[in-house]
């Protein structure tokens, strides 16, 4: 159906997978819509970027949710997407322990064996935890709910849609469990467990949740920890082919999306956006606007117009991270051919810094991704910002040798999932937060988003009238399948403003690992 009333000039700012998403869907209905991207390509974060014949995921590497139903599912149903690029494997990844002990982290009926065998059966519990409380956030999730609440209307629909939901569908003797873990952290659940556990669960929560047990709230952690159980693809092309299917899927609903168009201001009237200008002296006419951005990058935009929401932010994020990484092409023939594409180094404590790692590889399959014979590898740690920006602006000289002394342990000690890398690479590029605040535009350089301490820490979608953000900075988070899901609860919420209905309805299914008295 479309638009009840006269179809707005709507403008998304950054060609991320959360804008897309909206763009895709807002198009869709009808509505005249533009995508504005100071890139050569889509994606952002979740992009790929060419290099002498290699084609290296920019950021994000581990791609998730399109299981029947699930997120990446229910925004090609809605946006008009017959298909993703995609290949399932079972093999989520290989994590390689400090003792030199490995644990596969399979989604299927293989993960309970793995689990006995690598933490005992007195871990059980916490795994049963785990993917029964997932399953009711991954849920409530899909249902797009209006977290949090800024309006009265709003608080009624939550309660209706979620916790009303919760309380149908799960025992009583579940729920006080679930409503405390509102409050509590994942590390709960591992009192009294091995300690291998926790330091496992620690590594994965640092992917997937920005932080580890301590700090991760217990609801997100466990959903955090099930991307593996939720199914994991490969991308023919890398991760950015995501992003480039959705900038598709907008110009065939009948939308635009314009590249090398950096956003220098949004022009405000009256409190509401009215227009769009970018570095190259264009001016978007809006009547709304979307800001695929972190909150750092939005504020600039809006000069004296800033909304209360953003009146108090810091300088610079006071938590969170930036990435070190390292782009690298290495002989094929040094892979061995039943490598899992995916692995995590733990080396010790305190994790990030180059003590936990994250590699992964290009299929052999995938001949695009790499020159003939060759393999492209993406790799990457967690990293302070603060000491990588005031070495680049106080001290050149020991930015760039802090780059080498880093890129040499990282090579190093992912050496334990890929013996002899060093020998095979034929191409090593670092980049480090500054590098990536220059290609991705992100300021400072900060990626994942808000570490999952709380669920109360994401921010609300509308910052003004007629001025909304998506991406890893509103619920449901960081992933490309998080952030698919906040721009299809944005552009819902726009659509029921206007009066509208999406053209294409979603249908539910439920997950192929979810039991009967579950779905």
């Amino acid at each position: 159906m479309a638009p009840s009333k006269e179809p707005h000039q709507i403008v998304v700012i950054g060609a991320g997978v959360g804008g897309l998403t909206a763009a895709a869907l807002l198009a869709a209905a009808g509505l005249d819509v533009t995508v504005l991207e100071a890139h050569v390509y889509p994606g952002g974060c979740a992009g790929a970027f060419f290099h002498q014949g290699y084609r290296f995921d920019a950021g994000a590497t581990l791609a998730g949710g399109f299981y029947p139903g699930g997120p990446m599912d229910r925004v090609a149903q809605a946006a008009g997407i017959h298909a993703w690029p995609a290949r399932p494997d079972e093999l989520a990844m290989l994590v390689h322990l400090p003792g030199g002990e490995t644990v596969a982290r399979w989604g299927d009926e293989r993960r309970h064996a793995e689990h006995r065998r690598a933490f005992g059966p007195q871990a059980d519990r916490f795994w049963r935890w785990q993917e029964r409380t997932a399953d009711a956030l991954w849920r409530l999730a899909l249902r797009t709910p209006p977290w949090p609440p800024h309006s009265g209307c709003e608080t009624l629909q939550l309660a209706g849609a979620g916790l009303g939901w919760l309380a149908e569908r799960f025992p009583n003797h579940l729920q006080p469990g679930l409503f405390a873990d509102t409050l509590r952290p994942v590390a709960h659940h591992l009192r009294d467990l091995p300690d291998a556990l926790r330091l496992f669960v620690d590594g994965q929560l640092l992917i997937a949740a920005q932080t580890t047990s301590g700090r991760a709230n217990a609801l997100y952690g466990a959903s955090a920890l099930d991307l593996p159980r939720r199914g994991i693809v490969h991308l023919a092309g890398g991760m950015g082919a995501i992003a480039e299917t959705l900038a598709q899927a907008v110009r065939n609903n009948g939308g635009q999306v314009r590249y090398r168009q950096e956003v220098t201001r949004i022009e405000i009237q009256q409190s509401r956006p009215v227009a769009v200008h970018t570095r190259r002296g264009e001016r978007y006419p809006a009547d709304l606007v979307i800001a695929n951005l972190p909150p750092w990058n939005i504020a600039p935009l809006l000069g004296d117009d800033l909304p209360p929401t953003l009146r108090t932010l810091p300088p610079q994020p006071t938590d969170g991270w930036g990435a070190f990484m390292a782009y690298v092409g290495v002989d094929a023939a040094a892979v061995p051919p039943d490598t899992p594409l995916h692995h995590q180094v733990i080396v010790r404590e305190p994790m990030g810094e180059g003590n936990t790692l994250f590699l992964s590889l290009s299929p052999a399959w995938d001949e695009g991704r790499a020159p003939a014979g060759r393999r492209a590898l993406t790799i990457s740690t967690h990293t302070s910002l603060k000491p990588w920006w005031r070495l680049r602006q106080s001290d050149p000289a020991r930015y760039e040798q802090r780059k080498q002394h880093d890129l040499a342990r990282l090579l190093r000690h992912a050496e334990r999932a890929l013996p002899h890398l060093r020998d095979a690479a034929d191409l090593v590029m670092p980049g480090t937060p500054v590098t990536f605040q220059r290609f991705t535009r992100r300021a400072w350089g900060w990626v994942g988003g808000f570490p999952q301490t709380s669920l109360f820490r994401t921010w609300r979608p509308q910052l003004a009238p007629n001025l909304w953000m998506v991406g890893d900075s509103i619920f449901p988070g960081q992933s490309t399948a998080a952030v698919a899901l906040g721009g299809l609860r944005v552009a819902r919420a726009i659509l029921a403003s206007l009066g509208a209905a999406p053209q294409r309805q979603t249908v539910a299914a439920p997950h192929p690992h979810s039991s009967p008295a579950n779905s």
